[in-house]
């Protein structure tokens, strides 16, 4: 028993776990305190919900910019990650078709995209395709525009479609390795015997394909919308002033140099964490059900 118990992988990983759970556990406790406006600082020791109720009733400067920021910022999730999966699906089967034809070179690829921080991939798209990048040096060189200023504004415009971009260009190869994992785990015989039987390509898509990546795609997507609509560092550089990210917003406030206004920061902070938390939890059930079947 007692060599089981020494050769526990929790015992093993115990002195990690505590150092982690320590940084962990105290960050939780003074950002709470925070957002309830507990600060020593400015003298301020009695804990309320103020800055929670300013940020959901649309009191103060935070107040009023909360709502327009969330839903910029479900409107670039939502759209990032639908996109997303629509773009996984056809690379996914295609590679998927190609069994045997050079697939570590086109499983590279993708990984390839993967290994880009978010953050390099942002700055990347906004030197090749602001207003001053070099597609519009370009194409004022090439006489399509008059002078680069005249170029279409596609990064850091007020919809979001830079920001929607370099998500999309990120998490397609994301999704598209998660859908094809699924898809070469399963064996063929399924689709030889719906195609012996009469089933078209569209029906034996239908009936037998999307059944199985489906699960697993919309596990993904949901890991996909957690992580950009808590993101900060793709909005920073690709958007603009107003509307702003959450992310952006609760780190604007919380490094104001007016010490009241980061209980609202961190006030905010802690609504997002509540939204992906939520979402974390309905994508570890959806794992599970995979599992499961």
């Amino acid at each position: 028993m007692r060599k089981r118990v020494l050769s526990s992988p929790w015992l093993r990983l115990a002195p990690a776990l505590l150092v982690i759970g320590i940084l962990f556990g105290t960050s939780i406790v003074y950002g709470a305190g925070q957002s309830l406006g507990v600060m020593a600082a400015i003298g301020q020791q009695e804990a309320s919900l103020d800055a929670y109720r300013n940020v959901l009733t649309g009191s103060g400067p935070a107040g009023r910019e909360f709502w327009p920021s969330l839903g910029f910022s479900l409107w670039i999730s939502g759209a990032s990650t639908l996109l997303s999966a629509l773009g996984a699906l056809p690379v996914a089967l295609w590679l998927n078709g190609r069994r045997g034809q050079s697939q570590q070179k086109e499983t590279l690829a993708l990984n390839w995209n993967l290994a880009f921080p978010h953050l390099v991939w942002a700055v990347a798209l906004l030197l090749f395709l602001s207003q001053s990048g070099m597609l519009a040096r370009l194409a004022a060189f090439f006489g399509w525009v008059q002078t680069p200023a005249d170029f279409p504004v596609l990064v850091r415009d007020r919809l979001g479609f830079g920001i929607i971009l370099s998500y999309v260009t990120k998490e397609i190869p994301f999704l598209a390795l998660i859908v094809l994992a699924v898809l070469r785990s399963q064996p063929e015989n399924y689709a030889v015997v719906a195609e012996n039987l009469g089933a078209n390509r569209w029906q034996r898509l239908r009936y037998i394909t999307l059944p199985q990546v489906l699960p697993a795609l919309t596990a993904g997507s949901l890991l996909v919308f957690a992580y950009v609509f808590s993101a900060y560092e793709v909005p920073a550089v690709l958007g603009v002033r107003y509307p702003r990210a959450l992310p952006v917003l609760a780190l604007d406030f919380f490094t104001n140099p007016d010490l009241s206004s980061r209980a609202e920061g961190m006030a905010i902070s802690f609504l997002i964490a509540i939204i992906v938390i939520l979402l974390a939890v309905i994508s570890i059930r959806q794992n599970k059900s995979i599992g499961e079947t």
